[in-house]
This record gives C-alpha cells, structure tokens and sequence, in this order.
C-alpha cells in the first residue's frame, strides 16, 4: 500500500519517546501544570459511562492494551491525549469530569464526551445523552468555582488557570453524526458552504468563551480525514485513484481550512492568546503500520452503536499494525504517532516558562 497517496485521518510522524515503556507515566515535574481537554471519543475517558447515550464502550475488547481494562476510552489502549500527557511529564492521566476529585482538579480535568460537536445537536439524534462543547464548557466553569474554593480566591485562580495547557478537538460529530448523513440522503438544508460557515460562527463564540475563563494557551486539533474512516468506506466506498471516500473528505474540508484561518484571528484579536493549531493529517511516516482501511476489532451494524467493536468480540492479534481499532477510532499505534507530531505544534508554548498574561 502506498501510504503517500492516502491523506490518512490521524497518523503523524513516527515517534519512540517514553512509549516504549508501554504505558509507564513520566516521573518528575510536567512541563506545564495543569491540562484541560475539550473534546469527542477521540479524547474521553469515561464521561460518557455515566449518561444515558450509547456511545459507550466501557466494555471488551476496548482497553485490552490499557492497565484498567474498559475505562470509556474508545480504543484498545491510551488515546493521543493520554500519551500527551505522558510526553508533557504528568504522572497520572487527566481525570473525566464525571468523577475528578478536589484532589486532582488542580492538574486539569478531561471533559470529552464520544459522540459529540461544536452543535448541541450533533451526535444526539444517534447516540442520545452526549455532552455537547457548550456543555463541556458549562462543566469546566463548574470546576473553576471548585478551583476558586481549593485555593483562595477568584484572582489566584485566574493566575492558575493562565498557566494551563487547554486542548480542545471538535467538529468530527458535526459531521459523521450530523451533516454527512443528511447531506447523502439529500435531506440536508445547508450547502457545504453554509454549514461550515454555521460551525465557525459557534466554535468563535465557544472559543472565546473558553478564553473568557482564562484559557491562553490553547492546542486546537483540526478535524480529522473522515473520509478515510472505515465506516465511510464501508458505506460509500472509496474514490478513484484514493483510499477514502474523497467526496466527505472535500466536505469537511471547507471547515478544516476555516479553523485555521479562526486560530490566526483569535490570536490577533484577543490580548494574550496563543492558539495553536494542530493538522493530523498530514503524515510522513507510519512507523509499523500496514493495515490503513480495515478495523482491528469485529464491529456492530446495529444502529444505535454502528462502528463500535461488538461486545466481547476476539480481535487482531498484530494490533501495532492496524490504523483503525473500530470503524471510526484509531488503535494505540496510531495515536502514538499522532501524539508526537501533536506535541512538536505544542512546544513551541512551554519551551520558554509558558505566557501568562
């Protein structure tokens, strides 16, 4: 397979950092004191365990490859912010919302939800009770007030969190789980343009909001190649001359090419800020990776969990060799290889004492 004609969805170049202590935690002092992440399944640890919606997977075969077994993490062992973690000195993973103690708040917490956007809507009509960006954002000033409590007042909170690293990834369920979908069965009322437009309109707002709380040094994750997701592939198959279904591709494209140009004005208008904008589609090197299209798990066709691995299914045996763990998330390879290039865009922040302003 020649993997320079395939614009994969998540891959970055190859990495051999830390990883391989297959799991083991960084011990010392982290680079940056405390990180909050923003996001969908490619980020959550468990916070969907708790709510009524089925995009769940605290279950076998996921977390075969991690410690704690099914922790919510969709995927067979750590996802890329896991790993960024590691990679950042922390030495425990960031805890999800759902149950982060006053103990570890401080560190940051992790408010991802598998299934959900930028939209509220995204991701509600399959998958019910997701916790939408708007949400996620309610629940991070929900934990500043407990961070204002733990130490003291609101101005020594406000220098804390200034110091933070914030990730956020969204726009992946606005379209799989909202926008594509209509727009295949010709029930869409926006055009490419004018949806795209729409999440741009929202994400401004909620990035600005995010840094209304304090938020200065942000990594914001392009939306991925969802063309090049098995479930698109299965479904609509592959286009001449790729790999993936270029039609989505070119769609979500429209958006893509938006964030960057957001991340460049944010940084211009809001005093203080350093957004930085992170692509992982743009690889060079797949280290061991050979399998590009197929799922390394059997996956379910029913409709409320399509794509997810079936419960308790026996899966691939050469796990490092697969790109995609289910039909839509990336195996533990893969997301250490995004990782690494994830974090040379971040350096850049902490390489000098990171900007409090």
């Amino acid at each position: 397979m020649e993997y320079s004609k395939l614009n994969l969805w998540y891959l970055l170049p190859c990495v051999a950092i830390i990883l391989q202590t297959h799991h083991g935690m960084v011990v010392g002092e982290p680079k940056v004191p405390c990180l909050f992440i923003f996001g969908d399944s490619l980020v959550d640890n468990g916070n969907n365990n708790y709510r009524e919606t089925t995009a769940k997977v605290n279950y076998e075969p996921y977390g075969v490859d991690f410690p704690a077994g099914p922790t919510g993490r969709f995927t067979n062992g750590r996802n890329t912010i896991d790993i960024i973690a590691e990679m950042l000195g922390f030495d425990d993973y960031i805890p999800p919302y759902a149950n982060a103690t006053d103990q570890n708040i401080l560190g940051g917490v992790n408010y991802g939800s598998g299934g959900a956007g930028i939209l509220y809507e995204s991701g509600r009509q399959l998958y019910g009770d997701v916790i939408s960006f708007d949400e996620q954002l309610s629940n991070h000033e929900a934990t500043i007030s407990r961070i204002v409590k733990l130490v003291g007042s609101k101005s020594a909170a406000k220098k804390h969190l200034k110091t933070c690293l914030y990730s956020v990834g969204m726009g992946n369920n606005d379209y799989l789980a909202n926008y594509l979908p209509k727009y295949y069965a010709s029930t869409a009322t926006h055009t490419s343009q004018t949806f795209a437009a729409l999440l741009i309109s929202k994400y401004t707002k909620q990035l600005t909001k995010l840094y209304k709380t304090g938020a200065r040094n942000v990594v914001v994750f392009a939306p991925g190649k969802l063309g090049c997701a098995p479930q698109q592939i299965s479904t609509y198959g592959s286009s001449d001359g790729s790999f993936c279904f270029e039609t989505s591709n070119e769609i979500v494209q429209i958006f893509a090419d938006s964030v960057k140009l957001l991340i460049d004005d944010l940084n211009k208008l809001l005093p203080g800020a350093n957004f930085i904008h992170t692509d992982t589609s743009t690889a060079t090197s797949y280290g061991n990776i050979t399998v590009a299209t197929e799922p390394c798990c059997p996956t379910s066709t029913d409709v409320s969990n399509s794509g997810h691995c079936v419960r308790g299914s026996a899966v691939c045996s050469n796990r490092d060799e697969y790109l995609f763990w289910d039909a839509f998330h990336p195996t533990e390879a893969a997301n250490l290889i995004s990782a690494k290039v994830a974090y040379d865009d971040i350096y850049p922040l902490f390489a000098d004492p990171i900007a409090v302003s």
